[in-house]
C-alpha cells in the first residue's frame, strides 16, 4: 500500500535559535484594521536547516536508510497478507482465522500512526523512530519462532506497533536531514514509492522462505542500527509540549475494539457474548473520547471543530470506504490465487510484479495530474479503479489465464491508492483552518492503514455468512468481493454529489487567521513548537 500519506503526517521542524523574519501580514483594506491594531510579533523560519556537521554523503546516506526502514516495515506488513493463508496452514489454524495475520499489522499500525507522531514532536523523532525499529526488529523475530497461531498474530500485532512509530518520524528526519529543494522532495518521492516496493519484496521473500521469516528481522537490524550510528541527535520540536494521554487511550481502545470485533467475527461468529459487549464497549469508549476532546481536553489529539469544515467529514467517509474496498480486493486476490487456482506464496509474487511497476507510476501521475484536474476528480478516478478491480476478481472464472482478468484487476488496482490518498490530501489542506493542516494530513493517512484492516474485517464476516449458507466457498469469496464493489459505488457517488474543493477567492488571510497566527507564534517563540510557514496557501 501507498504510504505517501506518511509526508503529510509530520510538520517539518525548526532549530531552537532560527533566525527571525518579520510577520508578514495582509495588506488587504478589510484586514489593515487588524494588522494596525494587534502588536508586531516576529516570526521564526520554520524551515528545518541542515546540521553543521552532516555532511552531503551523510545526508545521503542517511535518508537512504530511512527510505529503507520503510521498505522493512512494508515488507513485513505485506508478508502476513501474501502469506496469511500459506502461514496459516502451517500453524495449524482454522481458515476462517487466517485473515488475522493480514488484518493484525495493519491494526495496530492505522490505529497508532496518529498518535506516534505527536510524540515524536515531544520525545523526539529519531529516538521515536530508533524505539519503533527496536521493537518492531524484535517482534518480528519473535514470531519467526511461534509454533502457536494466536501467539503469532500477537506479535504482528506488536510489530504492527513498530511501524506505526518508524512511518511518521522517519518522515520527519528526512525533512530535517535534507534542507528544502529538490533534494528533499525527491527523497519524500522515493519514501513515497518505497512502499510498494516493500510490499512486493514482502510477498516476493516469503514466498522464497516461507519456513525461515526471521529474515525480516535480520533486514531491521541492519537498516535501524546504522540509523542509530550515523544520525545526529537534536532537540525535540516540543519538548515542553503535553500528550493528551486520556484523549489517546479513549481513541485508540475504541478504534482497536471495533476494529477486533469485526475480524474476529468470521471466526467465532456474532451468537458469542463477549463480540457483542466488544462492540457496545467500542461505541461507548468512542463517544467518551468525542466527550472528552470536546469539553475537557486541553490540547485535544483530534479537536472535533475540524469537522465544521466543507466537506471534510464527507470526504474522509469517502477515504476510508476506498481504503475498505482496497484491503478487501488484496485479501481476497491472494485467496483466490492461492486457494482456488493453487498458486505458491512465490508464483503470487511474481503475479504481482505488475503492481509494483504500476503504483509507483501512480505516484508520479498523481504529481502530474494534481494542477491540471480538479481533485475531486482525481479522487473519483482512484474509486473507480478499485470498483473496476473488485468486479474483476468477483467475476473471476474459476478456469481462466491470469491475463485476462486478474492482470487487468492487479494494474487498475495499483493506481487507487496513490490518487485517493494524494487527492485527499489536497481536499482536507483546502477545507480546513491553517492549524489544522497537519491533523488533517494525519486523519487522511491513518485512514489508510486503518482501513484496509476494518475493511477486511467486514469482508471475512459477510464471506463466511454466505458460505456457510451456500455450502461453497468460492461463492463466500464472491460476495466479499462484491462488498468491495458496493463500497466503492457508495464513495464514488459520495465523492461526486457531495464532496468539492472549497472555494476561497479571498487575498491574503482572513481577520481570524491572522489573530490565531500571532497567538501560534507567539506560544511557538515560547515553546519551540513548529508552526506551517506564514506565507503557505490556505
Amino acid at each position: 500500500m501507498s504510504m505517501l500519506h506518511a509526508i503529510h503526517e509530520v510538520r517539518p521542524t525548526s532549530p531552537p535559535h532560527a533566525p527571525q523574519i518579520d510577520l508578514n501580514l495582509p495588506a488587504e483594506p478589510e484586514a489593515a484594521h487588524v494588522r494596525d491594531s494587534l502588536p508586531r510579533v516576529d516570526q521564526p523560519v520554520f524551515e528545518q536547516t541542515v546540521p553543521s556537521r552532516t555532511t552531503p554523503s551523510r545526508r545521503i546516506a542517511i535518508t537512504s536508510l530511512l527510505v529503507l526502514a520503510n521498505v522493512v516495515q512494508m515488507t513485513v506488513n505485506f508478508a502476513g497478507v501474501a502469506g496469511g493463508s500459506a502461514l496459516s496452514e502451517s500453524l495449524g489454524a482454522k481458515d476462517s482465522y487466517a485473515s488475522w495475520i493480514a488484518a493484525s499489522y495493519a491494526l495496530t499500525q492505522g490505529t497508532f500512526v496518529l498518535v506516534s507522531g505527536r510524540l515524536g514532536d515531544v520525545y523526539g523523532h529519531r529516538e521515536l523512530l530508533l524505539a519503533g525499529g527496536a521493537w518492531l526488529t524484535v517482534c518480528t523475530f519473535a514470531s519467526a519462532f511461534c509454533t502457536n497461531f494466536f501467539a503469532f498474530v500477537t506479535m504482528r500485532a506488536l510489530a504492527g506497533l513498530g511501524g506505526a512509530f518508524v512511518m511518521p518520524n522517519a518522515v520527519a528526519m528526512i525533512s530535517s536531514t535534507n534542507p528544502p529543494g529538490r533534494v528533499r522532495n525527491v527523497s519524500l518521492g522515493f519514501f513515497g514509492a518505497s512502499a510498494p516496493v516493500g510490499g512486493y519484496f514482502g510477498a516476493l521473500f516469503l514466498g522464497a522462505f516461507l519456513e525461515h521469516t526471521e529474515w525480516n528481522a535480520c533486514l531491521g537490524v541492519f537498516t535501524f542500527a546504522p540509523i542509530w550510528a550515523l544520525s545526529p541527535r537534536e532537540p525535540s520540536v516540543d519538548r515542553h509540549g503535553k500528550i493528551d494521554c486520556i484523549g489517546s487511550a479513549l481513541g485508540t481502545s475504541s478504534l482497536i475494539l471495533f476494529n477486533f470485533v469485526w475480524n474476529q467475527a468470521p471466526s467465532v461468529g456474532w451468537a458469542t457474548h463477549y463480540e457483542i459487549i466488544l462492540l457496545i464497549s467500542s461505541v461507548v469508549l468512542f463517544a467518551g473520547f468525542l466527550l472528552w476532546e470536546r469539553n475537557y481536553a486541553a490540547e485535544p489529539i483530534m479537536p472535533l471543530d475540524i469537522f465544521k469544515a466543507p466537506s471534510f467529514l464527507m470526504l474522509l467517509l469517502v477515504v476510508l470506504l476506498n481504503y475498505m474496498a482496497v484491503g478487501t480486493l488484496i485479501w481476497y486476490q491472494v485467496l483466490w490465487l492461492q486457494k482456488v487456482w493453487h498458486w505458491s506464496p512465490l508464483q503470487f509474487a511474481v503475479g504481482w510484479t505488475p503492481f509494483v511497476i504500476c503504483a509507483t507510476g501512480a505516484a508520479i501521475l498523481a504529481a502530474w495530474m494534481i494542477p491540471r484536474l480538479a481533485a475531486q476528480w482525481i479522487l473519483a478516478i482512484g474509486t473507480i479503479t478499485i470498483l473496476v478491480s473488485n468486479v474483476l476478481m468477483a467475476t473471476l472464472p474459476l478456469h481462466q489465464i491470469y491475463w485476462a482478468q486478474v492482470f487487468p484487476s492487479v494494474i487498475l488496482f495499483s493506481f487507487c491508492p496513490d490518487f485517493v490518498y494524494t487527492a485527499g490530501q489536497i481536499i482536507a489542506s483546502n477545507s480546513v483552518r491553517r492549524n489544522q493542516q497537519g491533523i488533517a494530513g494525519s486523519v487522511i493517512g491513518t485512514l489508510n492503514l486503518y482501513g484496509n484492516s476494518l475493511g477486511l474485517g467486514f469482508a471475512a464476516t459477510i464471506e463466511e455468512q454466505i458460505a456457510r449458507r451456500t455450502g461453497s466457498q468460492i461463492t463466500g469469496y464472491r460476495a466479499a468481493l462484491f462488498f468491495g464493489v458496493a463500497i466503492s459505488a457508495v464513495a464514488l457517488i459520495l465523492d461526486v454529489c457531495f464532496v468539492r474543493l472549497v472555494k476561497d477567492d479571498r487575498e491574503g488571510w482572513r481577520d481570524d487567521d491572522i489573530v490565531e497566527d500571532l497567538e501560534l507564534t507567539d506560544h511557538a517563540e515560547a515553546t519551540g513548537v513548529h508552526l506551517p510557514h506564514a506565507s503557505a496557501s490556505h
